[in-house]
């Protein structure tokens, strides 16, 4: 027998059946309705399959080894009616699924039975899940700090809605996000959108802690570097100290960024400030890019338009430049 899931369902779509076991079965009705798999070389064949699966073709009771043809019209008959009744029982099971397993989703999300006041959500899909419940449940504050630069246009379009959704109700949606956002027209345009909606979001030029706070009930930070591990955070001195101690002091030196296209010269000075203090700290390039959510080549780009303006050939020179005066160049730098 085939390996179809459920009778009258080809590989190639909804059709009953291929046009190779149509052309089989015709070929039994020349034949008066019988058939010999063995002596028609038909044993193993996969439109002999469909023609039994679906029950087209029966084995003979009174002759082993023969098929017999059997009348469309009333198989038809026979399996519209049984599959009407699964369908209605798949459609009353799936109305009940809820329901039936709530004791069992109360029981998984409960935080003492997922490692206490903080519980480890492994898989970006298990993550996402989690979070798109809290959030679908948020009714007062939802606080984001999203380094890592511009959000993909995909994760943008996905999110609009859920998060205008959660402005209509009336919730405080405050986010951070890097400088180079900025720069990325996806990202502006829901910025944009969000703010025209009450949305509150800043850029900030300095690394910072990725951090989600929802209601001020749940906050969710990573535990691995890829994101394939998240805590979800339930207790509320520990939320307490991750808003007030990372997030509102991030947020208090984060400059307002409303969507526009136009980029405060404020905005770029504090940027290549940033820049100079990791390098003279002895930061890679690579890690100063990522934590300021920049590629490589924008970084070099800004190193040099920093040397070229202030006329110094060294980090070290241009370190102690910064340092004594506010930095002065135009009023924009594209990024990537």
């Amino acid at each position: 027998m085939s390996e179809m899931a459920e009778p009258g369902l080809t590989s190639g779509g909804l059709g009953v059946l291929s046009d190779d076991a149509r052309e089989l079965y015709r070929r039994v009705l020349r034949a008066n309705g019988r058939l010999a798999p063995s002596e028609a070389g038909l044993s193993r064949s996969p439109h002999l399959d469909e023609l039994l699966d679906i029950g087209l073709l029966v084995p003979d009771t009174d002759e082993p080894g023969m098929l017999v043809a059997v009348d469309p019209r009333q198989l038809s008959e026979n399996l519209a009616t049984t599959w009407q009744r699964k369908a209605l029982d798949l459609l009353t099971r799936a109305v009940a699924l809820p329901t039936d397993l709530k004791d069992l989703t109360e029981a998984f999300h409960t935080p003492e039975q997922s490692g206490g006041t903080i519980e480890y959500v492994r898989g970006k899909v298990l993550i996402n899940q989690r979070l798109q419940q809290l959030t679908n449940g948020c009714t007062q504050e939802f606080l984001a700090a999203q380094p890592g630069g511009p959000r993909p246009p995909d994760a943008l379009a996905g999110s609009i809605a859920r998060d205008l959704e959660l402005l209509r109700r009336g919730a405080v949606a405050r986010t951070i996000y890097h400088p180079s956002t900025r720069y990325h027209p996806p990202t502006r345009d829901y910025v944009a959108t969000i703010a025209q909606a009450g949305g509150q979001v800043r850029t900030l030029d300095e690394p910072y802690t990725r951090i989600l706070v929802i209601d001020r009930h749940t906050a969710i930070i990573p535990v691995a570097d890829d994101l394939n591990v998240a805590a979800f955070i339930h207790d509320q001195a520990v939320i307490s100290y991750l808003v007030t101690e990372v997030f509102e002091r991030n947020w208090s030196r984060a400059i307002e960024f409303d969507g526009t296209s136009s980029v405060p010269q404020q905005v770029v000075s504090r940027l290549r400030k940033t820049i100079i203090d990791l390098l003279l700290k002895g930061t890679s390039h690579r890690v100063i890019a990522r934590s300021l959510g920049i590629s490589e080549r924008t970084l070099a780009r800004h190193i040099a338009d920093m040397r070229e303006d202030y006329q110094v050939d060294s980090l070290f020179q241009l370190g102690y430049v910064l340092a004594r005066t506010t930095p002065a160049g135009p009023d924009s730098t594209p990024f990537d």
